[in-house]
């Protein structure tokens, strides 16, 4: 049977009656070939169907899944060992002053800690720079929302979020923690994730009981990297914050926290003490006061004791070496 087809398809080639699409021949085959039939003219035709072309691969680069790496120990367990206290004061909270202004350059490859972010979360980068440095534009799967963005620079549409807000940091034991320290946590690639620009302001300052992303499968890896800063940089969590994240992890018992090494705390320097006077206090001296002159009423004194007072000698009254209204010689009036 295979043998009789080639030979009708090969006869009706050689005497025109079936035409042969070039597209065919080139691979970019149409659904399917008629042959016409060849000799009473009737509209009868024979299908043989097109060989299927390969499917191609989508163009683009795999979608890239934002975050640090979590391949630590069991987020839950690491969860457990976070000190429960209270939130602290924002007394002394200043954004610019306290965590630097501006991004700094973390990991020292001469990028700063956003343009690091942007690169290591997004995919099909593309770059305004010869050294891949500043981002131009590319395309964000936002684990927060569960969407994808297709950012350019300038555009507004992607924040890069401290996982923990940098308010929280201070309120948990930030303010314990050094100016280097604290410029750390802020520009950490741990605690950084680009995300939605508008998922990001709506969270502010919240922690895990206040807020978390709408995207409900990344909530695991949200609150194990939380975790993972606040055990990294010494800071606590309060009674409701720890429940939130327990509730969560208890979902994925599997989710793991980052590898991290808890930094040593070291305070703020305070200005230096003035020091101690030891030494015993001296003792003031009495000023001696020269006993008043003695002198005779109504006799004269000279230029140099004119203002000088005097005490008579007879009488032990007050005097003053001056003149008078009627007289401008000097005496002890």
């Amino acid at each position: 049977m295979k043998h009789l087809i080639s030979f009708i398809l090969t006869v009706l080639i050689l005497t025109g009656s079936l035409v042969v699409d070039p597209a065919v021949m080139d691979g970019a085959a149409p659904p399917e070939a008629r042959v016409p039939a060849a000799a009473s003219g009737t509209s009868a035709s024979i299908s043989v169907p097109a060989a299927k072309a390969k499917a191609k691969a989508p163009a683009g680069v795999a979608k890239v899944l934002p975050g640090a790496r979590l391949d630590g120990p069991a987020a839950v367990t690491v969860l457990n060992t976070l000190p429960i206290k209270g939130k602290a004061p924002t007394t002394g909270y200043d954004r610019n002053k306290k965590f630097g202004n501006g991004w700094k350059d973390f990991n020292r490859n001469k990028c700063d800690e956003r343009q690091d972010t942007l690169k290591r979360d997004m995919s099909k980068v593309k770059y305004k720079d010869a050294r891949k440095c500043q981002l131009a534009s590319g395309v964000l799967a936002d684990s927060y929302t569960g969407t994808s963005i297709k950012w350019k620079v300038n555009s507004g549409s992607v924040d890069i979020d401290h996982v923990v807000a940098l308010k929280n940091v201070w309120i948990s034991g930030g303010q314990k923690l050094s100016q280097d320290q604290r410029l750390a946590v802020a520009n950490d690639p741990l605690n950084l994730m680009a995300s939605q620009a508008s998922a990001n302001r709506s969270k502010g300052d919240a922690n895990a009981a206040e807020w978390l992303p709408t995207h409900k499968p990344f909530r695991c890896q949200y609150v194990a990297t939380q975790v993972s800063v606040k055990k990294k940089y010494a800071l606590s969590v309060t009674a409701a914050e720890k429940a939130s994240m327990k509730r969560v992890l208890n979902s994925c018992p599997k989710q793991k926290a980052a590898k991290v090494a808890p930094i040593k705390v070291v305070a703020a320097k305070a200005p230096p003490a003035a020091p101690k006077n030891t030494a015993a206090p001296t003792k003031k001296q009495p000023t001696s006061v020269a006993a008043p002159k003695q002198v005779s009423p109504g006799a004269y004194c000279a230029k140099a004791d004119k203002g000088a007072r005097g005490i008579g000698k007879t009488n032990g009254k007050r005097y003053t070496c001056k003149t008078s209204s009627s007289d401008t010689r000097l005496r002890w009036r």
